[in-house]
């Protein structure tokens, strides 16, 4: 594991150690004994001696040849189609007033029916996006 066994180790080698000693079991050269006891040694590690004494009857390991996995995406666009946008927020922010206009201008008898707008447009707008944008999970 490292030149020098008297330097110290952090979490990050006793991890590496760890997951080194969990692909030797995997592998079958371990049994489950030696792997829990290899293991709580690896945690209680303080050395890079400490760490290197786990893998003295072990095969080294082969390194992973390739490129590295793609990062994962922590925040996904979740309902952005691409191409341009609607602008929702102030579409929805005008509603009402278009509403309240049409209620006062119009001569029309169940002019309060105007006011059905707001809700339609929100429907329209907002309740209806693509099969891919995660619409439905929580």
């Amino acid at each position: 594991m490292g030149d020098v066994p008297d330097i110290r180790v952090g979490h990050a080698e006793r991890e590496r150690a760890i997951a080194a000693l969990n692909e030797h079991f995997s592998a079958g050269r371990l049994t489950l004994t030696e792997y829990d006891d290899r293991s709580a040694r690896a945690v209680a590690a303080t050395t890079r001696g400490d760490l290197d004494a786990l893998f003295a009857d072990l095969p080294l390991l082969p390194t992973r040849v390739g490129p590295a996995p793609p990062p994962a995406q922590q925040h996904p666009q979740i309902g952005k189609p691409s191409g341009r946008e609607l602008p929702r927020g102030p579409i929805m922010a005008l509603m009402p007033f278009v509403a309240l206009t049409l209620f006062i201008v119009t001569d029309f008898q169940n002019n309060w029916l105007f006011f059905l707008l707001i809700p339609v447009t929100a429907i329209l707008l907002f309740g209806f996006g693509s099969s891919d944008d995660n619409s439905g999970k929580c």
